[in-house]
C-alpha cells in the first residue's frame, strides 16, 4: 500500500519493529500525539490502514460507580479506534472529524474492553478520492468475558482542509 499521508508513514514504521514492541511502541506515540488517550490508558494492540485493536484495562481511574469501565471510557475507545483507521486513510491535505457516535448499552460490561474496528477497501478508497464524505465505520466492542456489552455505530466525515 502506498502511504496516503504523514501519520500512514509513521505507523508504517512502528510496524516493522519486532512484534514485541510494537504495540507499546504505538500505545506511546499515539498517546502523545492524542494525549487523552495516553492519561485514560489505552493500549493499542494492532494498527494498519485497514484493521485497529485496542483496549482498556477495568482500571480506578476509568471505572463507573459500579466498578466497570465507564460508559464513556467505552465510547473513547470506538472514537479512537475507528478514528486511528479514518486518520490513516484520509490524505494529508484533508481533516478527518466524527459525525455521528450512537451507542446502546445493551447489558453490563464485566472486567478489561476490547474495540476491533475495520475498513473496507471501498472505503479506504473513497477516503483517498473523494474530496469530501462520510462513512459508518464497523466497529465491535467486547468485555473480558468475550461479551458485546455496547452496540456501537460511529461515522466519520473528511473535508478538505482550509488554507
Amino acid at each position: 500500500m502506498a502511504t496516503t499521508n504523514k501519520l500512514a508513514g509513521i505507523v508504517g514504521k512502528i510496524n516493522k519493529l519486532p512484534t514485541f514492541a510494537r504495540s507499546r511502541a504505538l500505545t506511546l506515540f499515539f498517546g502523545k500525539v492524542v494525549p487523552f488517550t495516553g492519561t485514560a490508558g489505552i493500549r493499542i494492540e494492532h494498527l494498519d490502514a485497514e484493521r485497529c485493536v485496542i483496549s482498556i484495562a477495568n482500571k480506578r481511574r476509568v471505572q463507573n460507580h459500579i466498578g466497570g469501565v465507564h460508559a464513556v471510557a467505552s465510547l473513547l475507545l470506538a472514537e479512537s479506534a475507528t478514528g486511528f483507521l479514518v486518520g490513516l486513510n484520509v490524505p494529508d491535505d484533508k481533516v478527518p472529524v466524527i459525525k455521528t457516535a450512537h451507542a446502546e448499552y445493551t447489558r453490563r460490561a464485566k472486567g478489561d474492553m476490547t474495540v476491533e474496528a475495520h475498513l473496507t477497501p471501498e472505503q479506504r478508497e473513497r477516503m483517498r478520492v473523494d474530496d469530501k464524505g462520510e462513512t459508518s465505520v464497523p466497529v465491535t466492542i467486547r468485555d473480558s468475558e468475550n461479551q458485546e456489552p455496547i452496540e456501537i455505530e460511529m461515522i466519520w466525515a473528511w473535508t478538505p482542509k482550509r488554507r
